[in-house]
């Protein structure tokens, strides 16, 4: 029997602000428990901390280089050959998004779809009287955040909603007798960061732990945080700091929301026998500056903060691991995985790797996830002050009153990332490079590029960077005439018993 498949995706949540994760306060309890009877990775990675980009990832397999869809804005460019929603139509699923969509894919390819976006829903019709309320106060925060708890109780929020949504949806495919995918994707805790009561004192600012960093910490970073620092600064005010406070406060209460809602949906398919049977995976599209460096939302290059994310698979067949951290894992693994436990071949041009021996805690080579690897950037030069571009020009900002992080300043160029063992590397297309140990230095402040000491270590970092981008160097299009491309059937890379005489891809372009 096919296995149901639940793929839960939050926006803009932070790795680590969970208490098995390592926080102190206990944000996502049902998560938490969720989690150990199955695999929490807790080295897992976004290819792009960018809503679009990201999740065109999840669907094709691919970086964002080769799919092409570097920002919010370029959903028609997306390359692939096949992707998730085609591998489980061709495989008899019935498919669901309910909640934010934000890829490169139309609702109406959905079986089923209820969708809103981060200030609601545009058809309005069957909304009760109180979730009209909250839409409309969501439009009045120009998609920064609430001083006050929003109007309504848990029932009118959108993750409530989207989970209604969801069991709506599989009771309708219940009495099919069809394998079922739905795709639960909150807009939360993305900004504008509000939430009802009780959930808005939940965790309130003066009881919150104390910040890593700071404004004071900028400089190290980079011209573009020091620059979105400016902005944030003019859009907040004198009061920025209260503000991001009061943000933290409302980002946590989000995500216990967000917790419960989970509880709910996961509880819905056990009281309806379905549980034992359907593959969970709970993750996020990428993650959040949430206070550290003065900063909220994202923006700037690739801080482990933005590009480090939750992700959590249970099901049928995965063993009971809880929190492994050995190993790195990543958004475009998620596609080879189902395709293996589906028993169906990978996708010609999926350039992410089957978790199936991980999650089943079988043999596999190490140097498999040995590495974590992320992009950003569409392409060009630098932009700065002399440019004589103004956020208002560029449609970022309005009147100060708001502001948009992903712009064409944040965007623009090319960095790479990688991260292997407790070093990361991060380079931009001029060479400009930060080399960081996150065992020490877990928010990267200060920079061992430079160090005597580090030079052998900033070797082999560059020399696996080289490697993982040629990886992600795309096979689309396809050599034409006699070439085969040899393409192991998990995405493997290091295989030593795979040949060409396997059952793996050997493609063969048409002519």
């Amino acid at each position: 029997m096919k296995p149901n498949i639940v793929i839960v995706m939050t926006d803009q949540q932070r790795h680590d602000l969970r208490k098995a994760a390592g926080y102190s306060l206990d944000t996502m309890p049902f998560l938490d428990s969720f989690a150990e009877k199955g695999v929490d990775f807790s080295q897992a990675y976004t290819p792009n901390p960018t809503c679009m980009p990201a999740r065109v990832s999840m669907f094709t397999g691919r970086y964002c280089q080769s799919h092409c869809v570097r920002t919010n804005h370029n959903a028609a460019d997306a390359v692939y050959t096949e992707d998730l929603l085609d591998v489980l139509k061709q495989q008899g699923y019935t498919t669901a998004l309910c909640g934010k969509n934000h890829s490169h894919h139309k609702v109406e390819e959905f079986d089923f779809h209820e969708v809103n976006g981060h200030l609601g829903v545009e058809d309005r019709q069957h909304l009760s009287q109180s979730e009209q309320k909250l839409d409309d106060y969501l439009k009045t925060l120009k998609f920064i955040d609430s001083m006050e708890p929003s109007p309504g109780d848990v029932s009118d929020q959108l993750p409530y909603r989207n989970v209604s949504s969801a069991l709506k949806f599989v009771d309708e495919v219940k009495e099919t007798g069809k394998p079922f995918f739905a795709w639960v994707s909150f807009a939360e805790p993305h900004n504008p960061y509000q939430v009802c009561e009780p959930y808005f004192s939940m965790f309130p600012p003066h009881l919150l732990p104390p910040l890593s960093t700071g404004p004071e910490n900028l400089e190290g970073k980079g011209p573009r945080y020091t620059w979105i620092r400016g902005i944030w600064e003019k859009v907040l005010g004198t009061e920025i700091e209260q503000r991001i406070n009061r943000d933290r406060s409302n980002y946590l209460g989000m995500l216990r929301l967000i917790d419960d809602q989970f509880k709910r949906l996961i509880e819905g398919l056990e009281q309806r026998n379905l549980l034992d049977n359907t593959l969970v995976i709970f993750l996020s599209d990428h993650g959040d500056f949430m206070g550290e460096y003065g900063l909220v939302r994202k923006g700037p290059d690739l801080s482990d903060v933005l590009t480090h994310i939750p992700m959590i698979w249970r099901g049928p067949g995965i063993a009971n691991q809880g929190r492994v951290g050995a190993n790195f894992v990543n958004i475009v693994d998620i596609l080879p995985t189902l395709c293996d436990y589906l028993g169906v071949h990978t996708p010609f041009g999926v350039q992410g790797k089957s978790l199936r021996p991980l999650l089943e805690n079988t043999a596999y080579d190490p140097k498999e996830y040995e590495v974590a690897y992320s992009e950003t950037g569409f392409g060009g030069l630098y932009w700065d002050e002399e440019d004589n571009l103004t956020p208002q020009e560029e449609k970022a900002c309005h009147l100060w009153e708001t502001f948009d992080c992903l712009n064409t300043w944040t965007q623009c160029s090319q960095v790479r990332m990688l991260r292997k063992g407790e070093y990361k590397i991060q380079v931009d297309m001029l060479g400009t490079g930060y080399l960081y140990n996150l065992k020490d230095d877990p928010m990267e402040i200060n920079n061992l590029w430079d160090g005597e000491m580090y030079q052998a270590i900033k070797a082999d970092m560059l020399t696996e960077l080289t490697a993982a981008m040629l990886r992600a160097t795309d096979p689309i299009p396809a050599p034409r005439n006699r070439y085969r491309t040899k393409l192991h059937p998990k995405g493997f890379w290091f295989d030593k018993e795979f040949h060409a005489s396997d059952p793996g891809v050997l493609q063969v372009p048409k002519s």
